[in-house]
């Protein structure tokens, strides 16, 4: 199976490509120009960018079976920047995987998207353009499963203790998450065939019962 991964370059996005090497996947790259990647997964295939539009993007898609979409906007004094990248990116994205007939998408959201009254919204409104970069995958009639993790963090030295908390939508609205573990999951849903067509919410900690994603969406969608 060959994965692309768009937002390769970022800091959840490298270490789902980590987790994808590990978990036995073909990895592409899909990275800007500018960008610079880790030595752990240089030896991947990479395809270069100079801009979003759909010619570039439909030629680094093809022969792809799969795509784990890791890109977003980091808060910034650039307010246009949410609706470019979390929402008209990404519904280029959606439109290339179509046009390429790669059928299976995840894509990594944030808790709360949707949510109006959120500190995160001084930022041009990201959270509102997210859950509409959501519904843009929702209604494109590929095999979609959203990723909506909480606070990110880089702790990696607790991962084993760490369980993560998987839930339906609109059920979490705080709690934190290693980049490690939601690259994780975003391995893990391409692997549930359960996880298709769900919005599942992940926080994680040391009081969390250990489960497994399917298990979880069984539990959640009864």
């Amino acid at each position: 199976m060959k994965l692309a991964i768009t937002g390769a370059s970022g800091k959840t996005g490298f270490r789902v490509a980590e987790e994808a090497i590990s978990a036995g996947y073909e990895v592409r790259l899909i990275i800007r120009s500018q960008s610079e990647i880790p030595e752990s997964i240089q030896g991947c295939e990479r395809y270069v960018l100079s801009d979003t539009n759909g010619t570039t993007l439909d030629y680094a898609l093809q022969g792809c079976d799969s795509l784990v979409i890791a890109t977003g906007a980091r808060p910034s004094i650039d307010l246009t920047g949410p609706a470019k990248v979390d929402y008209l990116n990404i519904k280029k994205q959606i439109e290339s995987c179509k046009r390429q007939k790669l059928n299976r998408v995840v894509l990594v959201s944030s808790l709360c998207a949707g949510k109006l009254i959120h500190p995160l919204n001084l930022f041009g409104l990201i959270l509102i353009w997210k859950r509409l970069g959501e519904r843009s995958l929702q209604k494109s009639g590929l095999d979609w499963t959203v990723i909506r993790p909480g606070g990110l963090n880089e702790n990696e030295t607790n991962l084993k203790n760490q369980n993560i908390l998987f839930s339906g939508e609109k059920t979490q609205e705080e709690g934190s998450i290693p980049r490690r573990l939601v690259a994780k999951a975003c391995i893990e849903a391409l692997k549930t065939n359960d996880s298709i067509e769900k919005i599942i919410e992940i926080t994680s900690s040391e009081e969390n019962p250990k489960t497994n994603m399917s298990k979880a969406i069984k539990a959640f969608s009864i």
